[in-house]
Order: structure tokens, then sequence, then C-alpha cells
């Protein structure tokens, strides 16, 4: 096979030194425009592509990003990763994902693991709590309860996330509302910031025990124990979008019709809410929007560009409507908010 081109043959071929091929590479402003001219010339007739890992290695960057995210159960990740790629794709970034409790059991930590590959920062993605100083830029993305001290901080804004799901069913209607409660940093806000907006607006506001983990199964459990105990209850938003299916499982069980009998409303607008077939009303916690704003802040550390304080920066979620919400039962279509 032949011989992949070298730095050293781009050099001789520009009739330059290899120096000043790096500081090409490296889009220096140092260089004149006839030596560019030539190296460019002389990397397209030799097809010579640079190394990554000696770039990095001359830079002293591995160019890669560690993610930490709570577990790979949940879907919500999917989005906030999708942004991070949008604020990485022009500077060579690339990225590692890690399970926050995979190997708890060998006491290993995703944080120290990803640290010891040399990453150059870290998105905390994660509610465990860190211990000690992490010795790599890092930001936290989603999560607002016991950040690590000094960290940038870019989430969605649960209080107000919470506070229009209330809204949106309260102006169907609905005066008994359960919540399908969670253990979460992001849970704790979205359920004191439901019983607010239900103090506010006079409706009943009915709590289930947290859950932890935020499953499915942990949600159809709640609304099962719910549903037993308040059953004049009309609708039900959940902690989060996995917990509403778990809601929804329980109201077939139960032959009530969703939203005709029972309106659900999740919260975080994973990939599957929005499928034909389950069309889960939905609070968007903009994880795309956050990732993205995560990554970039991200970066500005890494570069050392960043604001001597910690930022916090709240992203405004958006309230999605679909088919699991609808008039509560006896309502007049002309009189279905209390505040109306």
């Amino acid at each position: 096979m032949p011989r992949r081109p070298t730095i050293y043959d781009v050099a001789e071929r520009a009739g330059v030194s290899k120096s000043l091929v790096s500081l090409v590479l490296r889009d220096s402003p140092k260089v004149s425009p006839a030596r560019r001219a030539a190296v460019e010339r002389a990397i397209a007739e030799l097809g010579y592509r640079p190394s990554r890992l000696a770039a990095s290695l001359a830079a002293r960057r591995s160019r890669s990003i560690g993610v930490i995210i709570d577990d790979f159960e949940n879907p919500w990740f999917v989005d906030l990763l999708a942004g991070m790629r949008r604020a990485l794709a022009d500077h060579g970034y690339h990225v590692s994902v890690a399970d926050a409790a995979l190997n708890a059991h060998l006491g290993l930590s995703a944080l120290e693991g990803f640290v010891s590959l040399d990453v150059d920062g870290v998105v905390i993605a994660s509610e465990q709590s860190l211990d000690g100083a992490i010795r790599v830029p890092h930001v936290v993305a989603g999560n607002r309860t016991d950040p690590p001290a000094g960290a940038d901080i870019v989430a969605d804004d649960d209080t107000l996330g919470a506070a229009m799901a209330v809204e949106h069913l309260a102006g169907l209607g609905h005066r008994t509302i359960g919540h399908l409660a969670a253990d979460s940093g992001p849970g704790a806000l979205r359920r004191e910031a439901f019983l607010d907006a239900c103090r506010a607006r006079g409706l009943q506001g009915v709590l289930t025990a947290q859950a932890h983990p935020t499953s499915e199964r942990a949600g159809r459990t709640a609304a099962d124990q719910l549903l037993d105990r308040r059953p004049e209850l009309t609708a039900v938003f959940a902690a989060n979008d996995v917990m509403a299916l778990g809601a929804l499982s329980a109201a077939r069980e139960r032959g009530l019709r969703v939203p005709q009998d029972l309106s659900v409303i999740g919260y975080d607008d994973v990939p599957l809410a929005g499928s034909a077939y389950i069309d889960l009303s939905t609070v968007d916690n903009m994880s795309a929007e956050v990732g993205e704003a995560a990554a970039a802040a991200l970066l500005d550390r890494i570069d050392g560009a960043g604001p001597s304080e910690p930022v916090r920066r709240l992203i405004p979620p958006r309230l999605v409507a679909r088919g699991t919400t609808g008039p509560a039962p006896g309502s007049r279509p002309g009189n279905r908010s209390p505040d109306s």
C-alpha cells in the first residue's frame, strides 16, 4: 500500500519548514499569503490529512468531552445530546456518555473515569452529588439543585413548566388534579410549583409518594394508588413523560378513557411523546437548547473565555398540548377556566 504522506512531505513539497506547515494547519495569522498558498497547494497535491492525535497532543488537548447522565432508561437526554452536537459540530470534539450509576457496584465514578481519560471538559447531566473538586472544566445541564461549587448551570425552568401544566389543565375545567411526584432535583421543583399553582387557582392538588426511579412502572404504581385514593380525579400531571406512560397504562386497565374520563400530561417531551399512537400532552423542557447552551458554555470554559463568576441560565419551557388532555368531564366548553 502507498505510504501515507506526512507533514514532512508537505513541508518538502512546499519548500518550507515543518513548523510553518503546523502554523498553516492551526490557521495562524503569522503566515504570509504566499507561503500559506504554497502549503495549501502541497496539501491538496499530496492528499495529506493531519493526524488528529498528533494535533491534540501538540495542543495538549484530547478534543473529547464527557457527558454524565442519570440512566439510559429515561430518553430525555437524547435531545440534550443533539443540542450538544450542534454546538460542537465545528470544533472537532467527540463526545462520550456515561451513566452515573452504571459501575457504582464497582466503586467507580463516571467523573473519575473521564478525568483519567484526559477529557477536556465534562457536562454533568446527573443529579448524583459529586464529592470533591472537579479537576476539569465542567458545566451542569438540566439540574440546578446541589450543583458542584462554582459550576455553570444551564437548565429548563422547571418551576415555570409545572405552572404551565396546571394552567393548561385548569383552562380545561379540571378542579382536582393529581401529581405523580419524583424525588429528583427537577422533580422537587416541579412538585412545589404544582402545589403553588393549584393553591393560586383554588384547585385541589393531590400528591403521590415521590417515586425513584422515575420509570414507567413507578408511574403506573403511583397512578393506581392515586386513583384508588381519589377516584374523583379528572386529571394527572406526571413529573416526567416516562411516568405519564405508566399513568396511561393504569387508566386503560381501569377502563378510563383518555382524555374523556381522565386527562394526562407529562414533562420533558421525549421523542416517544409525539408519536401518533401515544400523542402525549407534555411540557417541552427544551433539552436540545439546554444541551446546545451547556456545550457552548463548556467550550468557553475550556478556552478560558468564560466569565469569572459562575453562570446560571434558565431556558423557558414550552407547553405541548396533544391528545391526552381535554375538557374535564361535565365542563362546558365556554366555561373551562375557574378564573373565567
